[in-house]
């Protein structure tokens, strides 16, 4: 099987990026890949000085706080992360800032908490999706002067199959078969799966599968780690919905502003648009696995409203 784009090094995962790059901007238009890889210089450049601002006239290093966004890639976490960065109190690392990532994965926690502890910002906020299931342990043993919080981004199990087939094409279905064989249990997409999920991936055939199939499951994997590590029972992991914030994003960022213990404000949300919020066909799965996934959209529904009713 071919080996995952961000696991290339060298020419290979330029050219590889590059490709996939012009692709999706031919599919969705140049706007939405400056969007997605904050390619805008005059917009950087603004938000910087602001911090650079805020920082001189705060006493916050050494107790800034961790916030790590988690979940399922195409989930919404650009959405989320868009709003937050706008606020001169935020300092962002995303997947691929090396700061912070070596391909895609969070550095050593001793790199992590020393990012932590010399920033001037109140709030380092870090989006590890390939360490989502490592939640539980950055919040319990990073060490950081101030806890950290976390914050896991989901959305319904077809919008999010669509942005992963149309961005990554077949690499779900290539990573589960490759968990399957036995070949791939050591990767970031096996990591925190139990010996039942281990089984479940086991019990499907890839080479038949569809890509759709094989995101779907990969959603289903992936988000039941919530509940699977008891995060769901944590008062320091939040749930976002990509969803609701599309739908009321008013009232969904005010939930996390409410979270952080943060002051809502209005350009939190003036990026959010209702682009996704149209109905679409329901995808055709595998029936087994559009099951699973249907529970799974149930319980994540019933705790995001159980968290946000006040």
């Amino acid at each position: 099987m071919s080996e995952p784009l961000q696991f290339r090094r060298g020419p290979r995962r330029v050219f590889g990026r590059l490709g996939r790059h012009l692709g999706w901007a031919r599919r969705q238009g140049v706007g939405r890949v400056i969007e997605e890889d904050r390619l805008e210089p005059r917009e950087r450049m603004r938000l910087a000085l602001q911090r650079r601002r805020w920082r001189r006239n705060h006493h916050v290093a050494p107790n800034a706080m961790p916030v790590f966004v988690v979940g399922v890639q195409r989930s919404g976490t650009n959405m989320l992360v868009l709003g937050l960065e706008r606020s001169p109190e935020f300092e962002v690392h995303n997947e691929n800032d090396r700061a912070a990532f070596d391909r895609f994965l969070l550095r050593s926690p001793s790199e992590i908490r020393a990012l932590v502890e010399r920033s001037g910002q109140r709030y380092v906020l870090l989006k590890p999706l390939c360490d989502s299931h490592r939640v539980a342990e950055l919040l319990d043993r990073l060490g950081t002067p101030n806890a950290g919080r976390a914050i896991w981004a989901f959305r319904d199990v077809d919008g999010r199959v669509r942005s992963a087939v149309e961005k990554f094409g077949e690499a779900n279905r290539v990573a589960l078969g490759d968990i399957a064989s036995g070949d791939g249990l050591d990767s970031w997409q096996a990591g925190g799966l139990s010996e039942e999920r281990l089984a479940l991936v086991r019990s499907f055939e890839y080479e038949s599968m569809t890509p759709e199939s094989a995101a779907a499951l990969f959603w289903f994997l992936r988000n039941s780690l919530f509940f699977d590590l008891g995060l769901d029972r944590r008062p320091d992991v939040a749930l976002a919905s990509y969803d609701a914030m599309v739908r009321e994003p008013e009232r969904a960022m005010r939930a996390i502003c409410s979270f952080l213990d943060f002051p809502y404000r209005r350009d939190l949300v003036a990026h959010v648009d209702a682009r996704a919020a149209g109905p679409k066909p329901p995808l055709d799965l595998d029936p087994r696995i559009r099951a699973l996934c249907s529970e799974l959209e149930g319980r994540l529904a019933e705790a995001y409203r159980g968290r946000t009713a006040g």
